[in-house]
């Protein structure tokens, strides 16, 4: 069987995540995912392996969306402001798009090549923005990206669950303990 005419690869993903980002990441089926298309579900089969390449090719767009969002965020930065900007930067990737955030998270468990490639890149990244920043020894900075992944990944998981009750304001929350964690970096780390 062939493709339909004007459904592609890069369309199907699209919607994936829009439905993911509208009503979570578990309401991506490939019977949710054909409705939204308005196609039936058989033609998705075309495109991707089942549901699980389904959700292998979201995982890759949504990684790739975020290193992009963290790469835009700290061109032209250096230092703490980088780190900042980075860590600003994932917050509002994961409150924009929270479907397809979450759709990222599996991917640490992937055998996929590319997945695993795109997830090191991001990795990279952040070791790179903190060596430049801080200029520690690598084990230092590793320890450091992930304490600084860890804060970004529970802070977004508790907001996105309504585990912040208190009535402070969320965006304050952040620039606070980011600040105090930079605070921190300096204080530990000081030539």
């Amino acid at each position: 069987m062939s493709p339909r005419i004007g459904l592609d690869l890069p369309t199907i993903i699209q919607k994936a995540a829009e439905l993911a980002d509208e009503n979570g990441l578990e309401s991506v089926t490939l019977a949710s995912l054909s409705q939204k298309l308005g196609i039936r579900s058989p033609s998705l089969y075309n495109h991707v392996d089942g549901l699980s390449g389904l959700k292998e090719k979201l995982a890759l767009y949504g990684l790739k969306n975020l290193h992009d969002r963290l790469l835009r965020a700290v061109a032209g930065r250096s230092g703490d402001d980088a780190v900042f900007a980075i860590g600003l930067a994932y917050i509002g990737f994961a409150r924009e798009h929270p479907g397809l955030y979450e759709a990222t998270l599996p991917a640490q468990q992937t055998e996929d090549a590319e997945l695993i490639k795109v997830s090191e890149e991001l990795i990279q990244l952040i070791i790179t923005v903190m060596d430049y920043a801080y200029k520690m020894k690598q084990e230092d900075t590793i320890h450091l990206v992930r304490g600084f992944r860890s804060f970004m990944h529970g802070f977004a998981t508790l907001e996105r669950s309504g585990g912040f009750g208190l009535p402070v304001n969320l965006d304050e929350s952040i620039q606070v303990v980011l600040k105090v964690y930079l605070a921190g970096i300096r204080e530990q780390f000081r030539s």
